[in-house]
């Protein structure tokens, strides 16, 4: 593996590329260096408090390895959860390391509650099991010396990030878990979610509540509470404003059927003059089928329109658009399920297969927008 650096598609991913964990990348945001260098800072005066005996330069080396194990607690956590997800068949598209914390960007929505409730839990239970070994290493070595303190560090880091992590309101992994509780008495997601998001705006709530009475009682850190208090809120109440506009982006209209909003489909040789093509598709979805019977793609209208005003003869093939698993729908799928495809999908268009395999359809992102707009959602 070569070393991680700031190649193009680590900037476009959004952080550092550091490695690849079961093929999916782990990322390391601008703003992890920024918290990092803020507990620094705020750490080193307590490590000399509690080593009266070492002199500055050991104080911020121990307070750098502070940061440091507080950044591992938190990629343990999310590769915990990153672990989970893939084992339930869920892709991840990333794990990121940023300011406050870590992010596992699992691109499909759980299909059922347990589910969610697995891959929510596994985050916190790899945190208390780090925390519990390092408790238990802390037992067995002398107290009171740098290494003791390390491992203290360690175990109060895996702590923290637990004790955090399962606040009951999203997008924390607590409000996950009662996001999967509610669905599961309720059969519906949507009521978890929004039971999750009324619990986010409560931590945050708690969150200021006790910023501010370290003000008003003049708390020795009261200035360090306000500010963390004050971005860890903001953190909650936008995390959980998303989740809320994901869910509603997401919910299907009653009364609107998919067969009702696919255009038919025909399948021509990828070989057909692209002209021909566009003219035998007459506003059908066309599937470009080569000699050995592979599918080529999905004609793409407007790259077919361009290539005939320049070559008219040129092979169809030449202005389809690929076929990839998650642009092939089924006909049977939830409308959810169908509406979280085609959200964290970049096709504009997708093929309806039925239950065998075979092309029934294709559905386009504009026609699913018109027909959204007309259609009013719960």
């Amino acid at each position: 593996m070569s070393a991680p650096g700031w190649t193009e598609s680590a900037r476009q991913d959004g952080g550092l590329r550091l490695f690849r964990f079961s093929g999916v990348p782990v990322l390391l945001a601008p703003s992890w260096w920024l918290g990092s260098a803020a507990v620094v800072a705020f750490y080193t005066p307590l490590v000399s408090r509690f080593l009266p005996e070492i002199d500055l330069l050991a104080a911020v080396l121990l307070a750098v390895a502070f940061a440091v194990l507080l950044g591992a607690s938190v990629l343990a956590h999310e590769l915990g959860h990153c672990v989970a997800a893939l084992r339930l068949g869920l892709p991840v598209r990333r794990v990121r390391l940023f300011l406050l914390g870590g992010l596992s960007e699992i691109s499909r929505t759980p299909r059922r509650p347990a589910h969610e409730g697995l891959v929510a839990v596994a985050g916190p239970a790899v945190s208390v099991l780090l925390a519990a070994l390092c408790g238990l290493v802390l037992l067995a070595i002398p107290s009171g010396g740098p290494l003791w303190l390390l491992v203290a560090e360690c175990a109060f880091a895996n702590t923290a990030v637990a004790v955090f992590n399962l606040l009951p309101g999203l997008p924390l992994d607590g409000g996950r878990m009662l996001r999967a509780g509610v669905w599961a008495v309720s059969g519906k997601r949507g009521v978890g979610t929004r039971a999750a998001v009324l619990g986010g705006w409560l931590v945050a709530g708690v969150l200021l509540v006790w910023a501010l009475w370290g003000v008003a009682t003049e708390s020795p850190d009261r200035w360090l509470r306000l500010g963390v208090c004050v971005l860890t809120a903001w953190f909650v109440i936008d995390g959980a404003g998303g989740e809320l506009a994901h869910e509603q982006r997401r919910s299907w209209p009653p009364g609107l059927r998919l067969i009702d909003l696919v255009s038919p489909v025909l399948q021509l040789p990828a070989e057909s003059p692209v002209a021909s093509a566009l003219t035998a598709a007459a506003g059908r979805g066309v599937v470009l089928v080569r000699a050995d019977g592979v599918a080529a793609g999905l004609l793409d209208r407007m790259a077919a329109e361009r290539l005939a005003q320049r070559a008219p003869m040129a092979p169809a093939e030449y202005a389809a658009e690929p076929i990839r698993p998650e642009s092939v729908l089924l006909d049977s799928e939830p409308g959810e399920d169908i509406m979280d495809r085609v959200l964290d999908t970049a096709a504009w268009q997708f093929l309806v297969v039925d239950q065998e395999g075979r092309p029934s359809g294709v559905l386009r992102r504009d026609d699913l927008r018109a027909a959204l707009e007309s259609h009013p959602r719960s």
